[in-house]
C-alpha cells in the first residue's frame, strides 16, 4: 500500500526516532508498503518517520543512481546493485574531506541545495531479519545512508544548510508545510488529516 509521505513542518521529522523489536507489529507489511512508497514517489531512499512512524527504520535502493553519465562503470555496478534495510542503525565513523552534493528530500518537493558530508562512513544495523552487521559505505550510497540516517535522528537536510540559505528558501519551506504545493505522490501535510 502506497503510504502518504509526511511533508516538512510536521513535528515527527524532528523527533529522534526509537529503536524497535522483531516483534514490531505487521514489521513485513510495514517495510512492502514503504518500498512501495519510496517507489512511487521516485526516492532512492525512505526513513520511517517520513510516513509518520517514529522509529528507527529506513531503507534504500540506489539503482537510479546508476543511470548517471559520468560514473565508472564500478560506481554503476555498486549503485545498480545496492538496495538495504537498515534497522536501529548508528553511525560509528565518519571519514575524509567533505563534499558537497545537490540533495533534495521527499519531505521537502521541490527543494535540492548542496549539502556537505563526508564521504565515507562505518554504521551498525540490523537488515531486515535483524540479523547485526558493521559495514563501511563510501561516495554516493554513503550520502544516500547519512541522508536517511539523519531522518531517524529527527534532522533534515536543510538544517545543514547555512543561515543565509535557509532564509532563501524559508518562504518555499512555509509553502510546503501549508500544503501550497503540486506533488505527483500522496503526501500529509501538518495540520490536515489526508490529502492527495
Amino acid at each position: 500500500m502506497i503510504l502518504p509521505i509526511v511533508a516538512y513542518g510536521d513535528p515527527v521529522l524532528k523527533k529522534k526516532a526509537k529503536d524497535i523489536t522483531k516483534d514490531y507489529p505487521n514489521f513485513e507489511e510495514l517495510l512492502k508498503n514503504m518500498f512501495e512508497t519510496m517507489y512511487n514517489a521516485y526516492g532512492v531512499g525512505l526513513a520511517a518517520p517520513q510516513i509518520g512512524l517514529p522509529i528507527r527504520i529506513f531503507l534504500v535502493d540506489t539503482s537510479p543512481f546508476s543511470e548517471d553519465e559520468g560514473l565508472s562503470e564500478e560506481e554503476k555496478e555498486a549503485l545498480s546493485g545496492f538496495k538495504q534495510v537498515f534497522i536501529n542503525a548508528r553511525i560509528i565513523e565518519e571519514e575524509g574531506d567533505e563534499w558537497a552534493f545537490n540533495e533534495g528530500c521527499l519531505s521537502i518537493p521541490d527543494v535540492r541545495e548542496d549539502v556537505f558530508r563526508k564521504p565515507q562512513i562505518t554504521i551498525e544495523y540490523l537488515d531486515e531479519n535483524f540479523k547485526a552487521h558493521a559495514k563501511t559505505f563510501n561516495g554516493l550510497i554513503a550520502r544516500v545512508i547519512q541522508h536517511e540516517y539523519d531522518h531517524i535522528e529527527g534532522v533534515l537536510f536543510t538544517d545543514k544548510l547555512s543561515s543565509l540559505k535557509k532564509r532563501l528558501i524559508k518562504s518555499r519551506l512555509t509553502n510546503i508545510s501549508k500544503g501550497k504545493i503540486n506533488v505527483d505522490y500522496r503526501m500529509r501535510f501538518p495540520n490536515q488529516k489526508k490529502r492527495r
